[in-house]
């Protein structure tokens, strides 16, 4: 089977971003991420938001190396990381009074990887 390698310049730089950060800061978070955002896109995570609901706590830092899709209710306000973001999700996440980002602003907000979730 042959080996693909990742096209998009942006995820190329994320994941090179992740572990350099990881190697760095001796985070092993990062490089969990890293790893599985290297993996074919078809087995990413794709959490919803009744998923966040059901497991995060208020206040939580969760992260998705994949997708956050609008599926479900949720009223409790969490920080979201993640690589993409349908637009209901990014609605109702707001509209709850949590906080969306990306990954890249997570890593900028917190290199040490402390109190973070990982949902997928």
């Amino acid at each position: 089977m042959k080996k693909t390698l990742k096209t998009d310049p942006n995820l190329v730089a994320l994941i090179s971003d992740l572990k350099r950060e990881s190697r760095e800061k001796d985070t092993a978070i990062w490089r969990d991420i890293a790893l599985r955002l290297e993996k074919p896109s078809r087995n990413w995570a794709e959490v919803n938001l009744s998923k966040l609901e059901r497991y995060a706590n208020e206040g939580d830092v969760i992260v998705v190396a994949g997708k956050v899709l609008g599926a479900g209710i949720l009223k409790k306000k969490v920080t979201v990381a993640a690589f993409k973001f349908s637009e209901s999700a990014s609605v109702a996440i707001e509209k709850a009074g949590g906080k969306k980002m990306t990954i890249t602003e997570l890593v900028a907000d917190n290199p040490a990887g402390t109190g973070i979730r990982i949902m997928g």
